[in-house]
C-alpha cells in the first residue's frame, strides 16, 4: 500500500472508529433518558448503507466519512406527534439534555483511557532516550554530548525517546528554559538547561526542533549484518567489522557511512573501504550495486546493515497499566489545554494546528510502526476530539452545554434568536479553524 492510499485508508479507519464511538455516546445516553433517536449516521450526505432497527432508529453509513451525527426527535425541527411528546429532546429536563450532549466527549475520554491502558499492557516498542546534538545547535551549546542518555526532563523521569521528544515539544510552546538531567557515556550525570527562550516567536514545533538540534544518537559505524552474496561479503567484509573510512573519508557513524557510499558510488561504484577487525586495520575494495530495497527507490548498496538501536519497551500489568493510562490521559489533556491557551494568547503559533491531511499522514505512519503505536495515535486523536468538542463554541457540544448552563442560571432557555446568532458565530469560528488547519497542512508540502 503506497503512502497516499495508506494515509487515506488509516484516516478513514481513525474517523470511523472515533466518530462512531463519540456518536454512540450521545445515542446511548439519549436512549437512557427516554429520547427517541430518529437516525444514527456515520458520515454525512447520501446513505450508502442503512437499515431500520427494532427500536425504530435508522442506522446508516453515509458517503462523506468525515464525521457523523445522531438525529433525535426535536420540536425545533418540526411538529411532533403528541403521542411521542414524552420522547422529544427539548422537553426533557435540562440536566438530561446536558448529560446527552456531554456523553459524546465523555465517550471519547473513555476511549482514550481504555486505549492507553491497552497500549501499556501490550507494550509499545521504542528506543532508549540516547541523544546527540547537531553541530553548533542550541542543544550542543547547552552541553548535550553524543551518546548522552536523557534521565529526567523538568524533573520528570523519561524512559524512551518518544517520551523525551513529547516533553521537549510541549515545553517549546512556552519558550522557557528547560532543565534536563542526562548521563554521559562516561557514566557521570550532568544537569543541562535547554535555552528554549531563545527560540523565535511565531514558528511551528518542527521549525523549533530543527533549531534546537536534539536528535536520537546515531548508530555506530559497525557492519552488524553482512548479507551473503552481496558486494560487501564478496569483498571479504564480516559481521562486526568497524567501518573506518570510504575512499579516504572518515566515518563517524553509520548514517555518515551510508551517505558516503551513496555519494562516492555515484562517481564510481568501485569503493575503497577501510575497516577494523579485532583491532586490526584492513582495506577492502567493494563494488557497490544500485538496486531497490524493501520497495524503496533504487540506491547504491553494498549489503550491510547497522546495529539495532537500544530498545526501550514500557509494559505493565493490568492494574499498573490503568494507573499509567489515567496519568497519561491527564498529562496529555493538560498539554492540549496548554497549547490552546498559548495559541489564543499569542505565545504559541497557530502553525501548530493540523487538519485532516496532517492526521492522515500521522495515522499512516503510526500504523506502519505497529499496533501499539496506532492505538496510542487513536487515543491522542480521541482525546483531542473530546477537548475540541468541549470548547464553548456554538455548533460544538461545548456550545450547547454553555446554552444549558445559562438556562440553569436564568431559569429559562435562551431565545431562539440568540441561539441562532450563536450558531452563526460558531460556524464562522469553526470554518476559520478548519481553514487555518488545512492551510497549514498544504503549506507543509511547499518548499520553505
Amino acid at each position: 500500500m503506497n503512502t497516499l492510499l495508506g494515509s487515506v485508508f488509516w484516516l478513514l479507519v481513525t474517523l470511523g472508529v472515533l466518530v462512531t464511538f463519540h456518536e454512540f455516546g450521545h445515542y446511548w445516553v439519549a436512549r437512557r433518558c427516554g429520547v427517541k433517536v430518529l437516525r444514527f449516521s456515520v458520515g454525512f450526505g447520501r446513505a450508502i448503507w442503512k437499515r431500520i432497527g427494532k427500536d425504530g432508529t435508522e442506522y446508516q453509513v453515509a458517503v462523506i466519512p468525515l464525521g457523523g451525527y445522531v438525529k433525535m426527535l426535536d420540536a425545533r425541527e418540526g411538529e411532533v406527534d403528541p403521542a411521542l411528546a414524552g420522547q422529544e429532546f427539548t422537553g426533557k429536563p435540562v440536566w438530561q439534555r446536558i448529560a446527552i450532549v456531554a456523553a459524546g466527549p465523555a465517550f471519547n475520554l473513555i476511549f482514550t483511557v481504555v486505549a492507553f491502558w491497552l497500549m501499556f499492557m501490550l507494550g509499545k516498542p521504542d528506543i532508549a532516550p540516547l541523544v546527540t546534538a547537531a553541530p553548533q545547535s542550541m542543544a550542543a551549546q547547552a552541553g548535550i554530548h553524543p551518546g548522552d542518555r536523557v534521565l529526567r526532563i523538568d524533573g520528570k523521569a523519561v524512559a524512551t525517546w518518544s517520551d523525551s521528544l513529547e516533553a521537549v515539544a510541549n515545553a517549546m510552546l512556552g519558550r522557557e528554559p528547560l532543565p534536563m538531567d542526562v548521563r554521559g557515556t562516561d557514566g557521570a550525570e550532568r544537569h543541562v538547561v535547554l535555552p528554549l527562550q531563545e527560540l523565535p516567536a511565531g514558528q511551528g514545533i518542527d521549525q523549533y526542533l530543527d533549531k534546537l538540534g536534539l536528535r536520537p544518537a546515531p548508530l555506530p559505524a559497525v557492519a552488524a549484518i553482512v548479507t551473503e552474496g552481496d558486494p560487501a561479503q564478496t569483498a571479504g567484509m564480516r559481521g562486526g567489522d568497524r567501518l573506518v573510512s570510504v575512499n579516504g573519508q572518515p566515518v563517524a557513524d553509520f548514517d555518515v557511512f551510508g551517505n558516503l557510499v551513496k555519494d562516492e558510488a555515484a562517481k564510481s561504484p568501485r569503493l575503497t573501504i577501510a575497516i577494523e577487525r579485532a583491532g586490526k586495520p584492513m582495506t577492502l575494495t567493494v563494488t557497490a550495486v544500485k538496486k531497490s530495497y524493501e520497495g524503496r527507490p533504487p540506491q547504491w548498496l553494498i549489503g550491510i546493515r547497522p546495529p539495532q538501536p537500544e530498545e526501550a519497551l514500557v509494559r505493565y500489568g493490568p492494574v499498573k497499566a490503568l494507573g499509567a493510562s489515567l496519568s497519561t490521559t491527564w498529562d496529555r489533556a493538560m498539554s492540549i489545554f496548554n497549547m490552546i491557551g498559548k495559541m489564543v494568547s499569542g505565545q504559541a503559533s497557530t502553525k501548530n494546528l493540523s487538519g485532516v491531511i496532517g492526521i492522515a499522514q500521522v495515522a499512516n505512519a503510526s500504523a506502519s510502526m505497529g499496533a501499539t503505536w496506532f492505538i496510542e495515535f487513536l487515543a491522542l486523536v480521541s482525546l483531542s476530539l473530546a477537548v475540541l468538542n468541549l470548547m464553548p463554541i456554538p455548533v460544538l457540544d461545548g456550545g450547547h452545554l454553555l446554552y444549558y448552563l445559562i438556562e440553569l442560571v436564568k431559569g429559562s432557555p435562551l431565545s431562539e434568536r440568540a441561539m441562532m446568532a450563536g450558531q452563526y458565530v460558531g460556524l464562522i469560528l469553526l470554518f476559520t479553524l478548519m481553514g487555518l488547519a488545512f492551510y497549514n497542512d498544504i503549506h507543509r508540502f511547499l518548499p520553505s
